[in-house]
This record gives structure tokens, C-alpha cells and sequence, in this order.
């Protein structure tokens, strides 16, 4: 058994553009100051209740509730007038099928809302290849280890048999928190040496070279 799991935001897809917008648009309607951009990527990854709760420190809990269901209301909104763009990074959707012909087991353990990732997955025709995908509907924000843990599980893996891939500290937390192998990615929302900080095993400076660490030639 090998077992996979990637993030989706950062990793898989590049939607820094819908989620910056969005955030824009949350704050507004709530009449509160939106964050800096540059903060707002360093929250990608976590759920969107605890990313609120950093972005607006100052605000009170019913203007962060605010927030939090107006940012849902824009990101849905952008998504059914078919302005979202979430483009996958180049051979991103080579590198997942070479996986599954090679006989890995792949996953998904992300901060995105299940509807957001059943679209984003669909939309790019990769729903198959994924044997369990894990959300912040479900579980605790990241670094909590539980998404990793219902992903072994639903896999049938054990930890030393599975790689926790992703683009953010967060991720690589997630990964120590499950005692499962981290592989950071350098084309997302943390730099390398965040990464390496967090307990990163290793990061892949490109697609071609994150095969390479599984044993996928490119």
C-alpha cells in the first residue's frame, strides 16, 4: 500500500486570484478592513472560521460569523457565473494519473469546503482517481492531524506507508501530528524555508521533481 494525500490549494490548483477577490468581497460586505493580500495567502490552508479569527483579530465574533458566511456566499456566487479559476499547476494532472497506473492510493486532506472540492476535482476530471477526500466540513483545521487520519483509514494505510504532499506549513505540521513523511511543494502560499521549518522531509522545486520523490519517472 502507498497512500498519497495532497493538499488542493496551492498544491494541486492555483486559485490565488478567486480567493483573494473573495476575501476582498467578505470584508467589504462587513464593513470591516480587509487584511493585505500577503496575509491573507499565509492563511490558505487553514478552515475558514480559523483564517477569519487571525485576519480579524480586532472584529467581534459576529462580525467574523459575518465574514465567514459572506466569503462562502461570494466564492459560490463567482463559481456559478463561471468566473472561478482554478487552473491545476502544469503536469500536476500527468503526475496523479502516473500515480494511480503505479499503483498508489491518492487523497486529498484540504481546507476547502467539500462542495468547493467535489467542483474543483470534477471539473478537472479527476474525481476518480481519488480513494478519500477530506475537508474542513469534517474536521478540525490543519495542523490537526484528523483529516490525515480519516484518509489512512479510509485508505486502509498505514502511516509509514503514506506522504502527506502540500504547499504550507500547515500541511507539513499536519503531516509531523500523524507521524506520516512531508513533502513540501515551492510554487505555493509558504516559503521553502517555512517549510523545512515546519517539518518538512523535503520540497520538490517542481512537478517533475515531486514525481521523482515518489518514483515516478517524468
Amino acid at each position: 500500500m502507498k497512500l498519497a494525500v495532497f493538499d488542493c490549494d496551492g498544491t494541486l490548483v492555483d486559485g490565488q486570484a478567486d480567493v483573494l477577490w473573495s476575501m476582498a468581497e467578505a470584508f467589504r460586505r462587513a464593513d470591516h478592513p480587509a487584511p493585505e493580500p500577503a496575509l491573507v495567502r499565509a492563511m490558505v490552508g487553514l478552515s475558514l472560521p480559523v483564517a477569519i479569527r487571525t485576519l480579524a483579530k480586532d472584529a467581534d465574533e459576529s462580525t467574523r460569523a459575518a465574514i465567514v458566511e459572506h466569503y462562502k456566499h461570494a466564492f459560490r456566487t463567482r463559481r456559478e457565473q463561471g468566473l472561478l479559476n482554478e487552473p491545476l499547476y502544469e503536469g500536476i494532472a500527468d503526475l496523479l494519473h502516473a500515480l494511480h497506473a503505479d499503483g498508489w492510493s491518492l487523497a486529498v486532506a484540504t481546507g476547502k469546503s467539500d462542495r468547493g472540492l467535489a467542483a474543483c476535482l470534477a471539473g478537472h476530471g479527476l474525481t476518480e482517481l481519488f480513494v478519500s477526500l477530506q475537508t474542513a466540513d469534517r474536521h478540525p483545521s490543519k495542523p490537526h492531524p484528523a483529516m490525515l487520519e480519516a484518509a489512512l483509514f479510509e485508505a486502509g494505510a498505514q502511516a509509514d506507508e503514506a506522504v502527506m504532499i502540500g504547499d504550507t506549513s500547515f500541511d507539513m505540521q499536519m503531516a509531523r501530528a500523524a507521524n506520516i513523511r512531508a513533502i513540501g511543494v515551492d510554487w505555493g502560499y509558504h516559503p521553502v524555508d517555512e517549510l523545512f521549518a515546519a517539518g518538512a522531509d523535503v520540497v520538490a522545486r517542481s512537478v517533475a521533481a515531486l514525481g521523482e520523490e515518489l518514483g515516478i519517472e517524468s
